[in-house]
């Protein structure tokens, strides 16, 4: 990994994969929901969509998108909490006029049609609400409660209200604020060579420098329990279990990482092969980490008959506690940290991996070599894992969201199964 900081403080970083065949070209920018106060939800994925609309030389989203789709590739955006992605990927000899590209999307965003992509992103949101407006999407509710009025909890896309009233002079604001050049960092990986992408990457000089964002940190642990159940039809109940966890550059963040391998890592693990497999609780269930700049989720998401809901979260509950006390055996630890290992190299192959972490985490703190990862994971210790376990899972910092037809009855036993765990 090598980077250059242009003229105008755009960092250039390439991570040279001479072995594969595709190059992919990522810009991150520091920005997302975590910088949004509340009249402002949903404003920095609003303006995702809109730099779709097209820019000076290509007006509108067909001129762009064929201009894109020319070269072979395809324009693909994302906006997070920590930060907004914009990706592409070419053959080598296409990176260059892809770069060019990419600096008139960034630099020359006509953001037209607005009504259009409102309408779009409106029917996107369609599916997280019900007939009577409430909201149904599990992940976002359990999300509010952990973080409660903090950024964090805000929804990415933002509330309905927000996204009716939002006018150009939103847009072009919250762009001018965060879409700087000193804010975002570009990163290209593949068989690339670093003084050919940093001269070919100098169409973005271009670019204002900006100022640099500063996020507000994540909020404290509640201190207790956040639970929510929320009516909807059906035969089933979607569950999302929260736990706050320990952030990326926390020491313990391996133990972490491999706490998470002991209970959802293929179908022998802890969730897939008691709950799923063995009690038939779920047909499909999982555990994985969010991580933030400054914090981590824990998570266990899945979805269950109404009247097994209360006995799948006693039992999640106990297969975590149970971790607390109870350490793992050798071969286990070592089944994890082989398919950790597997999957770290595996990433070697995929220049959108290696562009994600050597690009989004570069917005926040240098990432660690990949042979650190691995030797950090190689440390790990069955005692580390109880430690960690500990730490984190734990009442204090537990959220519970529901979405289901659940009678009076069945919440009364989700509460008893919340309440009784220790």
């Amino acid at each position: 990994m090598t980077t250059t900081t242009l003229g105008n403080q755009l960092r250039v970083t390439t991570v040279a994969l001479p072995h594969l065949h595709t190059v992919t070209v990522a810009a991150f920018v520091k920005v997302g929901s975590r910088f949004e106060v509340p009249a402002d939800s949903g404003l920095s994925h609003f303006v995702e969509h809109m730099l779709f609309r097209g820019t000076d030389r290509y007006p509108n989203s067909l001129a762009l998108n064929t201009a894109i789709e020319a070269l072979g590739s395809t324009l693909h955006a994302e906006t997070g909490r920590d930060y907004t992605l914009f990706t592409m990927a070419f053959l080598p000899e296409q990176v260059g006029a892809g770069l060019a590209l990419l600096a008139e999307l960034l630099g020359r965003p006509r953001f037209g049609d607005i009504e259009r992509e409102r309408a779009l992103i409106l029917e996107e949101m369609s599916e997280d609400y019900d007939e009577d407006d409430v909201e149904i999407n599990v992940d976002d509710i359990a999300r509010g409660l952990a973080f409660g009025e903090h950024p964090l909890g805000q929804r990415i896309i933002g509330p309905r209200a927000n996204v009716i009233g939002f006018t150009p002079a939103d847009v072009t604001r919250h762009f001018a604020t965060f879409y700087g050049a000193a804010n975002t960092i570009l990163c290209v990986a593949g068989p690339v060579e670093h003084g050919a992408i940093v001269d070919a990457a100098r169409c973005l000089e271009a670019l204002p420098v900006g100022a640099v964002a500063t996020p507000a940190p994540a909020p404290a642990i509640p201190g207790k329990v956040r639970w929510r159940h929320v009516k909807d039809a059906g035969s089933q109940t979607n569950l999302a279990l929260l736990f706050r966890g320990v952030p990326e550059i926390d020491p313990a963040y391996p133990a972490f990482v491999a706490l998470l391998r002991a209970l959802d890592d293929g179908m022998s693990t802890r969730l897939h092969y008691q709950l799923a497999d063995q009690q038939g609780l779920a047909y499909s269930i999982g555990a994985a980490i969010e991580p933030l700049a400054d914090a981590a989720l824990f998570e266990v998401t899945g979805a269950t008959a109404n009247g097994k809901l209360a006995r799948l979260v006693g039992e999640i509950l106990g297969l975590v506690g149970g971790l607390r006390e109870q350490a793992i055996g050798d071969d286990e630890l070592t089944k994890i940290k082989t398919r950790y290992r597997y999957e770290t190299v595996a990433s070697l192959d995929d220049p959108g991996a290696m562009a994600g972490w050597f690009g989004g985490t570069a917005l926040y703190y240098p990432p660690p070599p990949l042979a650190e990862r691995l030797a950090a994971i190689d440390r790990v210790t069955a005692d580390d894992l109880i430690a960690t376990a500990r730490q984190v899972f734990q009442p204090s910092g537990m959220v519970v969201a529901a979405v289901g037809a659940l009678s009076k009855a069945r919440v009364g036993e989700l509460r008893e199964a919340i309440d009784g765990w220790r």
